[in-house]
């Protein structure tokens, strides 16, 4: 007998566990003692099914076969003709026996069929239930009677159908909630919703592509981490995120928006129909609801959109680390007014130098020449300024020059550089340039340290 079958029971249905119900079912082939081991797995992972009848009959086969042994996972993917009261069995069936987990991801592909799987009530009404996650079809809109998940810390909703109302019940049914994923929703007020998100517990909001939101309003005051990739909104209510430490804000724009953005006293203003100008002022509530952040990270669109609102920013007071992301189609308009908001920031991290130049760049690059330079760095306090995606062009090395000039606190700057990644300069090349570049910074007298990192390692480094 092989090595591996002489295991305990428990230690090889630990192992099974990791397979799909499928893959641990073809495992009863290689033994009598392997034959009843997938009665006692504590994971059903069914994965990429089609639904066949004969699929459908392979899953009742194991569940009658686990009878009511306890379940801590169970999984569900596939597409195809769904036979709902089938599958609501099978979601039955494994809440009795306590399962912790539910992952289920169902798509109907009948032309003729609305996708609107009517989710068991019971997955609503369960006291063990730790993590759910639900995706495509399910229409949450059509849950009735009371719920109520007493141990529910996560909360994954993808393309699913749901109103703003039946939404905020379901928040308040859920005490103990920590994490909140919500994407790609098909909301029933479609381009007519506010959507609440309160919840007194939750510590991580990820929201991304809602874009039929007309309002958020945010009210969670535990909240540690929030995530938000998506069109910018007609407006944000922000009533509490104190304790908030980290924040990633991706916007999405179009590029007539951004446009638009940049000549907002422009002629085609009163054809503003998407109301473009109002949405991108309004993203101001939304930083000033994020204030207290203590880890902020902007992508190259947000930057952009920030020059709208820039005046309307809150002071940063909490905000040690910013991340700016750049894009050579994306401008830095807001940099100056958003630098002199952070009267703490300690660490700046670029990922990438390169970005649209306007005369509205103000002093925080070097990209067009004025006679009062540098003004928003000489007060920035950043000590550590980190360049990722170095790729050696000259308008790089100019501005990380004039970084080494104006920030008066800088203490330590690294580059980083991929060596595969096509640069205008190799490695050596480079290492020359920023050598001449920190002799000439030397004959000013800074104590700054540069270092150059290659696809992570250390290349060189200068004190």
């Amino acid at each position: 007998m092989d090595l591996i079958s002489n295991l305990p029971e428990e230690l090889l249905c630990h192992i099974l566990s990791f397979l799909t119900t499928k893959e641990a079912a073809l495992t009863s082939v290689l033994s009598k003692r392997w034959r009843d081991l997938i009665a006692f797995v504590p994971n059903l992972n069914i994965d990429n099914c089609d639904f066949r009848p004969s699929f459908m009959d392979f899953v009742d086969r194991v569940l009658a076969l686990q009878g009511s042994s306890p379940l801590k996972k169970f999984y569900l993917s596939g597409m195809g003709s769904i036979d709902l009261d089938r599958v609501n069995g099978w979601i039955q069936n494994v809440m009795v026996r306590g399962v912790s987990k539910i992952d289920l991801s169902i798509f109907d592909d009948r032309e003729s069929v609305d996708n609107n799987n009517h989710m068991c009530p019971k997955v609503f009404q369960n006291k063990k239930l730790v993590k759910l996650e639900l995706e495509f079809g399910f229409d949450l809109s059509l849950i009735d009677g009371s719920l109520f998940l007493p141990k529910l810390k996560t909360l994954v909703l993808k393309s699913v159908y749901v109103s703003a109302d039946k939404f905020e019940i379901l928040l308040h049914a859920l005490p103990a909630l920590e994490e909140l994923v919500l994407y790609d929703l098909d909301w029933k007020e479609y381009w007519d919703v506010t959507v609440t998100v309160s919840s007194a517990s939750l510590k991580v909001l990820t929201i991304g592509f809602n874009s039929s939101i007309i309002n958020y309003l945010f009210d969670t005051p535990s909240l540690v981490y929030f995530g938000y990739s998506d069109y910018a909104a007609e407006d944000y209510s922000v009533a509490n995120m104190d304790n908030l430490f980290e924040a990633q804000i991706s916007l999405w724009v179009r590029d007539k928006e951004i446009e638009r953005a940049r000549f907002p006293h422009g002629i085609w203003l009163e054809n503003d129909e998407e109301n473009v100008i109002n949405r991108f002022s309004n993203v101001g509530n939304l930083m000033n609801g994020i204030r207290n952040v203590r880890c902020l990270v902007l992508s190259p669109n947000t930057l952009e959109v920030l020059s709208v609102c820039c005046e309307s920013l809150p002071m940063f007071k909490n905000l040690n680390s910013l991340t700016i992301k750049s894009d050579n189609k994306r401008g830095w308009q807001a940099m100056p007014v958003l630098l002199r908001k952070c009267p703490h920031l300690e660490t700046l991290v670029f990922e990438g130098l390169l970005h649209y130049v306007t005369d509205k760049c103000g002093d925080a690059c070097d990209c067009v020449s004025r006679e009062e330079k540098g003004r928003s760095l000489t007060s920035c306090p950043v000590k550590v300024l980190e360049i990722k995606g170095f790729q050696g062009a000259t308008k790089e090395i100019l501005l990380i020059k004039h970084f080494l000039d104006y920030f008066p606190c800088l203490k330590e700057m690294k580059i980083y550089m991929e060596e595969n990644d096509p640069t205008q300069l190799i490695v050596p090349q480079v290492s020359e340039v920023i050598e001449e570049m920190m002799m000439e910074h030397y004959n000013k007298s800074s104590s700054c340290i540069l270092q150059l990192l290659v696809s992570g390692n250390l290349y060189k480094k200068w004190t």
